[in-house]
């Protein structure tokens, strides 16, 4: 669900937005247009998405317009952090009041990291929004616009939502086409294992676990294994321990098995297992 009326950013961006194949860093009053925008989604005034009240994921259309405005009225500029050197069209976050960054995380400007967000040697991209107590673990990627609940745990290695492509590209919330029109949503209390991969507009319900290793897209089938039920796609429900397994398919060449999403078992609302029992959870 998309919508722009209640946007707390200007209409001036959706002007832009339809001639945006004329735009350029030239542009000086796009320009200011864009990075006023931009600025709120920093600040967290804004955000790309959030999930209402009835639990549907709504997209603000404006501000996911103005992250990739940015990317035709930027210019590449020189910047430098202690002994390292960048050059690139985002500039870093430089607003990380209340939140612990260890040396090596790496947060772009137009991200908001909320007060006591923990960032380990990681990336946070443009558009993203992370919230109040969540931990981005060591080598986490959290995709532009990917949104992030508070209380959240992305464990070592994780990749959650599409991150921006080649220098000047369009649409850095997506890495092909279409574009995606839903960033990746994972939500309060959830807990992502190391190395699993949430992209393409996929969704993590609240207080849910999802295991080491586990690919979850969009497309991908998630299922009940007490039943044999297909829950839907793309989608982990509230308070869901799953993970990655795959379904027999008989296809004229053979039967070979496709990716799904195992749901192994449902949390009681509130709880949040130690390690010893996800082991259990998980593994059996």
């Amino acid at each position: 669900m998309s919508q722009s009326d209640a946007s707390p950013l200007p209409a001036a961006v959706d002007e832009l937005w339809w001639r945006r194949a004329e735009l350029s860093p030239a542009d000086g009053e796009a320009r200011a247009v864009v990075v006023g925008a931009v600025d709120m989604l920093d600040s967290g005034k804004a955000r790309v998405a959030e999930v209402s009240r009835t639990g549907e994921v709504v997209v603000d259309e404006r501000a996911r317009r103005a992250v990739m405005l940015a990317f035709r009225v930027l210019g590449m500029a020189r910047s430098q952090v202690g002994d390292f050197h960048h050059h690139d069209r985002v500039p870093l976050k430089t607003s990380v009041e209340g939140v612990r960054v260890v040396p090596g995380a790496i947060a772009r400007w137009g991200s908001y990291l909320a007060p006591g967000v923990v960032l380990m040697p990681s990336f946070v991209d443009i558009g993203a929004h992370v919230g109040e107590g969540s931990t981005v673990g060591t080598w986490v990627s959290v995709g532009a616009g990917a949104q992030i609940g508070g209380n959240v745990r992305l464990s070592g290695g994780a990749v959650v939502g599409e991150t921006g492509g080649r220098d000047g590209e369009e649409d850095p919330l997506a890495t092909g086409e279409p574009p995606r029109t839903v960033p990746v949503v994972v939500e309060d209390g959830a807990l992502i294992g190391g190395r699993a991969v949430i992209v393409d507009g996929a969704r993590v319900g609240r207080g849910a676990v999802v295991g080491a290793g586990t690919v979850l897209s969009g497309s991908t089938p998630v299922v009940d294994v007490r039943t044999g039920e297909e829950l839907g796609r793309g989608h982990v429900p509230d308070r869901c321990v799953a993970t990655g397994g795959t379904r027999w398919h008989d296809f004229p060449g053979g039967g070979f098995g496709l990716r799904c999403v195992l749901v192994l078992d449902r949390l009681e609302e509130g709880h949040r297992p130690g390690r010893a029992e996800l082991d259990r959870l998980l593994h059996g």
